[in-house]
């Protein structure tokens, strides 16, 4: 992907000690990397989060996170004042507890537009929204989320219907707009600081997109032609996963599937200008369930798990062949995990982007497994596990005594550094990229998993705390990094 060997460390902004900005926290977790020799920061979306603050069903493709603003630099333009800034933190060190942070930072948030408004911040609001036609629709929608309390399709007509009654300047839903606005130059001027910062390391951003969006979304209430809809206008099928090793079940995610028809109809505008933003925030992008680009698992919207669907065919190689015309050579990695068949193979290597190779999927007794060590390709990023796994020390102590000597054996290790070995497997592979997730680097168990896929509550608060991060540790791991033959991304 990056044409050269490459160590990276996988963890979410909102993962970062409190108070989990893209202030001083990012910019020490920069400073991590590179005591740790590694040159990529891998994270998940960083889009306004869904339901249950997932970040796979974000408000939009397009905007970012506001609870990643850190509001010392707001301080420091002004607009607040330090004892403002100053938000305690709320809840155990390890666990962000996101609904008493926006509690806590929304006066102070509205506090700085305020004080930017006055300082003549109108100018600045329209110079940014200049090439950024998903701004208007983004701020109206979280104006009108805000003013209702509903999601969208329980707005009222006038609402209700794309393009909506615009408001009045000077109006309550016109002023509320302005504030969103607010929130995204913003965080686009902050990300930006921190992506230089990144680049004066020599250390890449790695971003994450998924393949759908929610249905409470600024993207489907905005483009409903762009989706599959029934009469009345809603869904009659939504997205998912059938049953796999993470759940019985299957996943049913819930989120609107695509009318292909209609973006081939356009030349997939929609998808390029996803594409573009992303490439203003990364210097590459995990394409999220790469396989729905191939066939998507449609599940009747009545049901209510994804065991019934079935697999309806997607764009395939129309889509990159369009995105590429239009955008050059993509950075991107296919996440081409779960269920993969040999078509989705196929388009991921004529297409020539680096798959995913996860260690704690290897040892189930296959020796054709591809996520063996011995079966990895260069073309490819190897992680220990991903944000849906466990940690590494959690999946061991719940390995199955049959697998561990499977693992024991191909990694040649009595298993009493279990975690270390994993590391190591993972950094000496041929793959180009070796990924590590921040807990694996700090060596934590189970109770610091991120993700429990086919669990709605309880997942995406984790975030570490610098106490418990051992200097020495990093020391090995950079050790690691050059004995591997990975380095900064600077060289």
């Amino acid at each position: 992907m990056m044409g050269r060997r490459l160590g990276g460390i996988l963890l979410h902004p909102t993962s970062l000690p409190h108070p989990g900005t893209l202030g001083e926290p990012a910019l020490r977790f920069l400073d991590l990397l590179g005591d740790a020799g590694v040159g990529a920061w891998q994270m998940l979306p960083v889009c306004p989060p869904g339901p249950y603050d997932s970040p796979y069903a974000g408000r939009s493709a397009f905007a970012g996170d506001d609870r990643l603003i850190d509001l010392d630099w707001l301080a420091r333009r002004g607009w607040l004042t330090p004892a403002e800034a100053a938000i305690p933190q709320a809840g155990a060190p390890n666990r962000a507890d996101f609904a008493a942070a926006r509690a806590a930072r929304g006066p102070a948030l509205r506090r700085a537009f305020e004080r930017f408004m006055a300082a003549g911040g109108r100018e600045k609001l329209d110079a940014f929204g200049a090439g950024r036609p998903w701004l208007e629709d983004y701020a109206l929608f979280e104006a009108l989320r805000e003013l209702t309390g509903q999601p969208w399709w329980e707005w009222p007509a006038e609402f209700r219907e794309y393009p909506p009654r615009q408001p009045l300047p000077g109006t309550a839903l016109a002023d509320e707009a302005d504030f969103h606005r607010f929130l995204q130059y913003v965080f686009d001027a902050q990300w930006q600081e921190l992506r230089a910062a990144a680049g004066a390391r020599g250390i890449l951003l790695i971003g994450d997109m998924p393949i759908f969006v929610d249905r409470d979304s600024a993207d489907h209430w905005s483009r409903r032609r762009l989706f599959l809809l029934d009469e009345r206008g809603e869904p009659a099928f939504v997205a998912g996963v059938p049953p796999d090793a993470f759940s019985d079940t299957g996943q049913r995610w819930g989120n609107p599937l695509y009318d292909w028809e209609a973006m081939r109809a356009d030349g997939y505008a929609w998808w390029v200008a996803r594409f573009e933003r992303a490439l203003e925030l990364f210097d590459a992008v995990r394409v999220d369930h790469f396989r729905g680009f191939v066939a998507a698992w449609h599940i009747p919207a009545d049901e209510p798990t994804a065991v019934n669907g079935a697999w309806v065919p997607g764009p395939g190689r129309a889509l990159f062949d369009a995105l590429e015309a239009r955008l050059g050579r993509l950075p991107i990695i296919v996440e081409d995990l779960g269920i993969i068949t040999d078509d989705v193979r196929a388009l991921r290597d004529e297409l020539g982007y680096p798959g995913m190779a996860v260690l704690q999927f290897a040892f189930g007794g296959d020796p054709h497994n591809p996520y063996l060590p011995r079966n990895h390709r260069a073309n490819q990023v190897v992680y220990t596990g991903t944000h849906d796994n466990d940690t590494t020390l959690g999946w061991w102590q719940h390995l199955p005594e049959w697998e561990r000597d499977n693992v024991r054996r191909e990694l040649g290790t009595d298993g009493s550094a279990i975690v270390d070995d994993m590391i190591r497997a993972a950094m000496h592979s041929v793959a180009e990229t070796a990924v590590i997730p921040m807990q694996d680097v700090l060596a934590l168990g189970s109770e610091h998993r991120m993700n429990h896929p086919g669990r709605a509550e309880g997942n995406w608060t984790w975030r570490f705390a610098w106490e418990q991060v051992d200097p020495g540790r990093l020391a090995w791991l950079a050790a690691l990094a050059r004995e591997s033959g990975r380095s900064l991304a600077g060289g």
